[in-house]
């Protein structure tokens, strides 16, 4: 049961909905306000892990009782908590498409209490499965066209965490994962080699791979770096060519200067006739220095990306909001200072050229001009996801839509040092509401 998974003020807010028979759909939509320093883009995530929220949101007993003892509800409204479920609408962006600040990732259509009561989840898995996916994008930028491998599960805040950056990164172009239980339930590539313990374990580095290669002979990665880099992947080319190993094999540096290790690697490999082994580099790694060691040439297949992709290092969150912006037929909005909102359900609008920015309209209103995309679709009714989950169906849907919208991308949004995103512009249905709406209230234009 998810029930408690929420915020005390949420509780509040639905029980005093319900005690005064406000049953009425309500419209909020999640957006993020401007984006984090140094991001052109984001990529939406998430979506799929606030759906399987929505379908199982409900109380139990025990979380019942425990609002009734601990938070003090009456028991007309713990008998409306029993029976309740979400019913409501959403309509979203898919998974994996690019999107840009204000524009709304997802709008959820339920009676008031249930789409008050959702907020936090909701909020929570969009929010972080976005942030990481746009962190992995930039990694996927960065690398050109080098392997990337998610190495982030030991240091993710969370173990949940570990299995949902799994999942965002292989939506950002990320080819394979060690976490061996998210492979499993997303359809991914496991991945891994060997730690340094496991050399340290043996006498010295031949012993090491070569018990190493005798267990695993399909596809060795040995790390070469636990004593002496030039001489470790010299030990990798002995027991290669000892065992007789014909098929894929490769060496993985996780320490010093890794351009110049991996150039010398390179030497020593080529040089004993191992042209096909493979170079995999990592050690805090993230887009920054992926690109730096790209820009010198580095002759490395793969990456091992964990710490600083996990978590986001630089923008380890979004400026996420999730706001109410109808009530029955009534539109509304905030007019606060740096936080105000527009009115009524939503739509956004693309140019699929990439010539101009998207349009934010009406969800009602027709496209602004011919060949406009809408990128908000209907995804939930009733409570009920209009198409069977499906996780490994639904990552690789994605990661093809993210590579479509990366092609699209302009550059200047592309670019890892001081980006330009695109900017959205509001459609003149919507504006013209949004003053009718403020000027009732007595407020003026705020955006």
């Amino acid at each position: 049961m998810t029930g408690l998974r929420t915020d005390l003020y949420e509780l509040r807010m639905a029980a005093s909905y319900l005690r005064r028979g406000m049953t009425e759909p309500a419209t909020f939509s999640l957006f993020v306000r401007r984006l984090p320093h140094r991001r052109g883009f984001l990529v939406a995530a998430g979506l799929a892990e606030a759906l399987d929220f929505l379908e199982s949101f409900a109380f139990d007993d025990d979380e019942l009782g425990y609002l009734r003892d601990e938070v003090g509800l009456d028991e007309p409204t713990l008998t409306a908590l029993a029976g309740l479920r979400f019913t409501g609408d959403v309509q979203a962006v898919p998974e994996g498409r690019v999107v840009f600040a204000d524009e709304p990732l997802l709008e959820v259509t339920a009676p008031i209490a249930e789409a008050q009561l959702v907020e936090t989840g909701v909020l929570n898995l969009i929010t972080f499965h976005t942030t990481v996916a746009s962190k992995a994008a930039r990694c996927r930028l960065a690398a050109g066209d080098a392997q990337l491998i998610d190495f982030a599960f030991r240091r993710t805040h969370g173990i949940e965490a570990g299995a949902g950056v799994a999942r965002a990164s292989a939506i950002a172009g990320f080819a394979a994962t060690s976490h061996v239980e998210a492979a499993r339930r997303y359809g991914l590539q496991p991945s891994g080699t060997m730690a340094h313990s496991y050399v340290e374990a043996f006498p010295d580095e031949r012993a090491a791979f070569r018990a190493f290669a005798a267990d695993f002979p399909a596809n060795p990665i040995f790390l070469v770096d636990t004593y002496d880099t030039p001489a470790g992947v010299r030990a990798a080319v002995d027991v290669i060519a000892e065992l007789g190993l014909t098929g894929p094999v490769a060496v993985r540096l996780d320490s010093g200067d890794l351009a110049a290790l991996a150039r010398q690697a390179r030497a020593i490999l080529d040089e004993a006739g191992l042209r096909h082994a493979r170079i995999v580099a990592s050690g805090s790694l993230d887009e920054d220095v992926i690109a730096g060691i790209v820009a010198q040439g580095a002759p490395i297949d793969g990456y091992g990306v964990g710490t600083r992709m996990g978590v986001s290092y630089d923008a380890p969150s979004l400026d996420s909001a999730y706001k109410l912006v109808a009530y029955g037929e009534r539109p509304v909005l905030k007019l606060s200072p740096g936080k105000a909102t527009l009115p009524g359900p939503k739509q956004v609008f693309r140019d699929p050229t990439g010539a101009s920015g998207d349009v934010v309209g009406l969800r009602d209103e027709p496209p602004p001009a011919a060949g406009r995309e809408p990128l908000l679709v209907p995804v939930m009714r009733g409570g009920r996801r209009l198409e069977a989950a499906d996780p490994a169906g639904e990552v690789r849907a994605a990661r093809d839509r993210f590579a479509a919208d990366l092609a699209w991308l302009p550059d200047a949004a592309r670019r890892l040092a001081d980006p330009v995103p695109l900017t959205a512009t509001v459609s003149p249905a919507l504006t013209a509401l949004h003053d009718r709406v403020a000027a009732q209230l007595g407020g003026v234009r705020t955006y």
